[in-house]
């Protein structure tokens, strides 16, 4: 498992879970949470808004008091959509683009230190405007999604 944050810009650093361990809102708070929220003040030190989606660490209460004691804002999670992966950049375009790449390695990484090699070299060539056409699509896809009450709305796109 990888984690990563984006914005218009710039990305921040590819965080790899380790091996075997339960993302619970204890190994967010002491492993992930602080290492994203340092690289968003890295890329944004002028503000930004924290996203994320309802994973139960994400939204456990430690965790967004957290948040609120650390981050300049955050979008609430009674305000995040229930099924989300549609407005968030990293699903919808990031994630993608890695993999289509990861597809195309020859040699294809046989041990897990290959795989995390191959990824972060996937991440460190990953283009940035495809990325900021994906956080400009964001305001599109709020939309879309309000029009679609909710629901499905790629085909709205």
């Amino acid at each position: 498992m990888v984690s990563a944050g984006v914005c218009f810009g710039g990305k921040g650093r590819l965080h790899f879970v380790e091996e075997k361990a339960k993302v619970d809102a204890q190994y967010y708070l002491g492993r992930l949470l602080p290492q994203l929220i340092e690289d968003c003040n890295q890329l944004m030190p002028a503000g930004f808004i924290f996203q994320q989606d309802g994973a139960p660490a994400h939204t456990a209460r430690v965790t967004q008091e957290w948040l609120h004691a650390n981050c300049p804002e955050i979008i609430e999670k009674d305000q995040w959509p229930p099924n989300s992966p549609d407005l968030n950049p990293l699903d919808y375009h990031v994630w993608g683009a890695m993999l289509e790449r990861y597809h195309k390695l020859q040699p294809m990484p046989k041990t897990i230190a290959e795989l995390k090699v191959a990824l972060q070299s996937i991440w460190d060539d990953m283009p940035q405007e495809p990325i900021n056409k994906a956080v400009k699509d964001f305001t599109k896809r709020l939309k879309a999604c309000v029009q679609a009450n909710g629901g499905h709305f790629e085909h709205l796109m």
